[in-house]
């Protein structure tokens, strides 16, 4: 097994586990925020994350380059967008469902890819992006109009692809961790301007601030500095599959520990978008197989991506 297929692995395995994190905080969110405005949350807990990582990789911060900072800057005012997105429609959904939403950002990735990486769209893309429609109507409509919550939380999504389109464009493996760091910093600030309005309320009790710490410093500084490293080693498309168990542990925490219930709609619609997510990877694997020639066009390896770095 060669270096790079190693460390491709490893960076799966992490990957998977950021994933499971991330799949954990959506009924703690959910709880959070019927007492926290989601803005004050958010801004506490990347606030929060963003010391913590800067106090341990203060050398690798400053060892980023300018375009490397920027590059940084533009990466956290995506991502805090999409958490303030993310953390309003929890406020109106259940956190089960918002994580199969969320979760389309893996449908949403290759369409953005071809929208600004100029990438082909072939028809097993497509497909994915019909059962993923199916999916979400399933999953979210009241009626024939789409409930609040759900279409703030897809909007959300895509913002997410467009992360993941960026972090795998522009990501070298040795400047995850600082990368990572200014991440943390700017999505502190832009949830910090979107609190100042309304003054910022604290979490209150021994539980909220349990949540707080586990969200800011497992799920915030040591799943942003991971999920920076391992993209770092990974395709984005291949990135978007492994973190599409995103909802299923999502639902699975919510289900278990968050008091919901497992209904028709849930399965069913859940079922349909897991299905879109993964008919995107076979895509993928199958361009693999048939010609290798046209995977560096349609999934470029991590070396292709950061050779201009």
């Amino acid at each position: 097994m060669s270096q790079t297929s190693g460390l491709a692995r490893v960076a799966t395995l992490l990957l998977l586990l950021v994933t499971a994190v991330w799949g954990s905080t959506f009924f703690l969110i959910r709880d959070l925020v019927e007492t926290v405005a989601p803005t004050d949350f958010l801004a506490v807990r990347f606030a929060l994350a963003a010391l913590v990582m800067l106090a341990v990789f203060r050398r690798q911060v400053r060892a980023l380059s300018r375009r490397e900072v920027r590059t940084g800057v533009v990466l956290g005012v995506l991502y805090g967008v999409a958490q303030i997105l993310q953390t309003v429609g929890l406020q109106h959904t259940d956190a089960s469902v918002s994580g199969f939403v969320t979760g389309t950002y893996v449908v949403l990735t290759p369409l953005l890819g071809a929208l600004l990486l100029r990438e082909r769209v072939d028809g097993v893309t497509w497909g994915a992006v019909l059962l993923t429609t199916a999916g979400l109507a399933v999953l979210s409509l009241r009626g024939l109009s789409l409930g609040y919550g759900e279409g703030v939380t897809l909007a959300s999504a895509l913002l997410y692809a467009g992360h993941i389109v960026a972090l795998g464009r522009w990501a070298r493996p040795a400047a995850a961790v600082g990368l990572a760091t200014v991440q943390a910093g700017v999505i502190a600030l832009v949830c910090a301007v979107g609190a100042v309005p309304g003054g910022l309320t604290l979490p209150s009790g021994t539980g909220q601030w349990a949540s707080m710490l586990y969200m800011a410093l497992v799920a915030g500084a040591a799943a942003l500095w991971a999920q920076t490293w391992a993209q770092a080693h990974l395709t984005a498309t291949r990135a978007a599959i492994v973190m599409a168990m995103e909802p299923v542990f999502a639902a699975l925490f919510a289900v278990l520990l968050g008091g919901e219930s497992a209904t028709g709609r849930l399965l069913l619609g859940g079922a349909l978008v897991l299905s879109s997510m993964y008919l995107v990877e076979l895509r993928g694997l199958l361009a693999r197989r048939r010609r290798a020639g046209a995977t560096a066009a349609e999934d470029p390896p991590v070396e292709a991506l950061h050779h201009d770095v």
